[in-house]
């Protein structure tokens, strides 16, 4: 009886070997554990039954290859289950996987053309010998007016033309309460989004003795209606050179520099007379560019106010300093006519500036 008993369970492992490493999908795999490993009509169930049959002395080894037996079944049951999973030998309607065949190259992106813009800039710069500074996007009106030459009453401080927080002052709620003993109560300081990197310079300036030279380039907020040339959000570059003996000449043929570097062409420069409160004299810059005149920012020395600010003498040391817009220059060079463009996230028309 012991030999059939074994004979049975060897015919057993090579059926149940086969349909678990032929099954090509779960359905197939499902209906060949049912059928071996079924708990009411399973093969492995019928088998068990036959060990009554088998003499007492041989039922420990008849057991021990039926304890076997059904360790190698559910092996192989979990090795097809894995199979399956995996995706290896599944049966599917598509072409199989051909791995003689080339790969697929995977999409690379690249950098945003703003991006692209600002990283050429600042080694632009740094040949001219200007390092890159950054400050806070979220200001307080020291830094973005007062230190600037903007008193309270000019009407660059309007609410209407910046992005001023909700501070429990402007929300009518109390003042905080003075801290310490001294005689002056605490003020809440009024914060608001730069509408400028002006704000940067200053920061440099308090820590920093002459002589500066620095650029700064980053985001700047107005609310200003979206359209072809405007956008609430853009970045700025701004420069800044404070020595002894700097001049107007200076200024122009650092501008001069940078245009023709950017613009890989022959570039001239003319100052037209403005105003801005952190310089004087002031001017707008335009620039002589595929035969035409183009504005590109304004410029000038800075006011000897803004330097009483920051504890520098405007007696000893002068300077310059010019904004730029990054968006402006970056549409000038590509020939973009919208703004908008940029920040619309169209891959196609974002795929052109790699």
């Amino acid at each position: 009886m012991l030999a059939e008993f074994l004979a049975e369970l060897d015919q057993l492992s090579c059926d149940a070997l086969t349909a678990f490493q032929s099954a090509g999908d779960v359905a197939a795999l499902e209906a060949a554990r049912i059928e071996f490993l079924g708990m009411k009509s399973g093969r492995l169930k019928s088998a068990q039954k036959g060990l009554g049959a088998v003499d007492k002395a041989d039922k420990p080894k008849a057991g021990q290859r039926f304890n076997q037996l059904k360790q190698q079944i559910e092996a192989a049951l979990e090795a097809a289950q894995a199979r399956l999973d995996s995706g290896a030998g599944a049966v599917t309607d598509g072409p199989c996987f051909d791995p003689t065949l080339p790969g697929i190259r995977p999409r690379l992106g690249h950098l945003h053309p703003l991006t692209q813009t600002i990283e050429e800039l600042k080694d632009l710069m740094g040949r001219l010998g200007f390092s890159v500074v950054d400050g806070p996007e979220v200001e307080d009106e020291w830094h973005n007016f007062e230190a600037l030459n903007i008193p309270l009453e000019h009407p660059a401080r309007n609410p209407l033309d910046n992005f001023y927080l909700a501070t429990a002052q402007r929300l009518g709620c109390a003042k905080p309460q003075a801290v310490g003993t001294g005689p002056q109560a605490a003020e809440e300081k009024e914060l608001l989004l730069r509408s400028q990197t002006s704000t940067v310079q200053i920061r440099v300036m308090e820590k920093t003795p002459p002589p500066v030279r620095i650029i700064s380039l980053g985001r700047v907020y107005r609310p200003d209606d979206a359209d072809a040339t405007h956008y609430p959000m853009f970045h700025q570059i701004e420069g800044l050179l404070v020595d002894r003996g700097i001049t107007m000449a200076d200024l122009k043929s650092v501008l001069r520099l940078f245009a023709s570097s950017f613009f890989q062409d022959d570039v001239h420069i003319r100052f037209r007379p403005s105003f801005f409160p952190f310089t004087e004299p002031s001017v707008e810059v335009d620039m002589s560019w595929q035969g035409r005149w183009i504005e590109m920012g304004g410029a000038g020395m800075v006011d000897p106010n803004v330097f009483r600010a920051v504890g520098y003498d405007p007696e000893e040391y002068t300077g310059f300093a010019f904004g730029l817009g990054v968006e402006r220059v970056c549409m000038r060079r590509h020939n973009v006519t919208d703004i908008r463009e940029f920040y619309k996230n169209d891959v196609r028309f974002l795929e052109q500036f790699t």
